[in-house]
């Protein structure tokens, strides 16, 4: 890399190799030097506005959303019953999907809780949290603390928390005949999307390695210390009196009933949860480090955001202001978009967007980014597909 973190031409032609073989334009890999500006460079970029909590406007997203989310629940009890049956079978599909997409948005301010963006409040913010993710059965404060580890290591191939790439050759021997066809990445897709999030809570599929079993559910689990255990406790009567709950409405009105009002619904969240982390962490374009090479700036940066159209609205823009969002965690939604647009020209080369539809990009992803790997410069990985 050359001075200042712009490429060779050697480097380029690379570059343009990579966007081939990937079917599109040319992908630019960040910068691997470490930069030559710092955080503070890029805080002062910033409107000091832009870090200001309000606790009138950030409940305001909340009561947006559940409004919302109340009436398409109205009309899946009320309005879906009073139209012919024949079309149940397209009502039904249309209330999971927006239902999906809207409890996301308040997955999303839930997060933004953990990392005390929502307000100046700490214990505002846990509560507010712990209510709106208990009753989408995350475990508030266990992924609260382990959430915050990632962002504390993000890119590290040792201490990051989700999504960690394997090197080849800890890949099972089944691995190139799953991705190198179109059958087994599908199915691979499908299972990460359905299964990845239970998976990662209950047995931290897909994060770091632990010396012994990692669960989100154990207070006494390696993911957390002796200060956290008690709120882990915490986290866990949240989900359970939500699971209570669950288990009375379908006393009361019958399992399926609850599969279909709030079951399949879930289900949608927890695929925009699994779908949106993995796209901003997974890009042919984006490095990761071990810890010979390593910082929490470069790694911060490694990250993309996405276009997700109007669905960036939906999920109050954490699609699309990704970047600002690891550099400034307890910065507002609200403000993320400014924000962002402020810090584009301090990072250059260094900040990564791509706008392929999420569909392909998905598809992209799951191709050529299979395992990580060092190339010419040790300690500074990148992904392939080539077996």
């Amino acid at each position: 890399m050359g001075a200042g973190g712009r490429m060779t031409e050697q480097e380029r032609e690379k570059q343009e190799l990579l966007g081939r073989a990937t079917g599109g334009a040319a992908v630019q890999r960040s910068p691997v030097d470490k930069p030559p500006f710092t955080l503070g460079q890029i805080k002062k970029a910033i409107p000091p506005h832009c870090f200001q909590r309000s606790v009138i406007k950030s409940f305001s997203y909340v009561v947006h959303d559940l409004v919302i989310a109340a009436g398409l629940l109205y009309f899946a009890l009320v309005g879906i019953p009073a139209l012919p049956t024949v079309l149940h079978f397209a009502a039904w599909p249309l209330y999971w999907a927006a239902q999906g997409c809207v409890l996301t948005g308040v997955w999303v301010i839930a997060h933004e809780c953990g990392h005390h963006a929502f307000s100046d409040y700490q214990l505002l913010d846990d509560i507010v949290g712990l209510v709106l993710h208990s009753w989408l059965l995350v475990p508030y404060f266990s992924w609260k603390y382990s959430h915050r580890r990632h962002h504390s290591n993000t890119g590290s191939m040792e201490r990051d928390e989700v999504f960690v790439p394997k090197q080849k050759e800890a890949l099972a021997w089944y691995a190139p005949y799953v991705y190198n066809n179109p059958v087994g990445r599908l199915v691979h897709i499908v299972v990460q999307l359905t299964l990845g999030w239970p998976l990662y809570l209950a047995f931290n599929a897909s994060g770091r390695p632990y010396p012994r079993f990692a669960c989100h559910y154990d207070p006494y689990g390696p993911i957390y210390n002796d200060r956290e255990r008690a709120q882990i406790f915490v986290s866990d009567a949240g989900v359970l009196a939500v699971s209570f709950a669950l288990y009375k409405l379908a006393a009361a009105f019958g399992f399926w009933w609850v599969v279909r009002v709030y079951g399949v619904p879930l289900l949608i969240v927890n695929a925009w949860l699994v779908l949106i982390t993995y796209l901003q962490h997974t890009h042919p374009a984006l490095p990761h480090y071990d810890s010979s090479e390593w910082d929490w700036l470069r790694g911060a940066l490694a990250t993309v955001d996405r276009d997700y159209g109007i669905l960036n609205r939906v999920f109050h823009n954490i699609t699309d202001t990704h970047v600002a969002h690891h550099l400034f965690s307890t910065m507002p939604h609200y403000h993320a978009m400014e924000a962002t647009k402020a810090i584009r020209p301090v990072l250059g080369e260094y900040y990564q967007f791509d706008p392929t539809p999420v569909v392909k990009a998905t598809w992209r992803e799951a191709k050529e980014c299979i395992y990580v790997e060092p190339e010419d410069r040790k300690g500074v990985f990148w992904y392939s597909n080539k077996f």
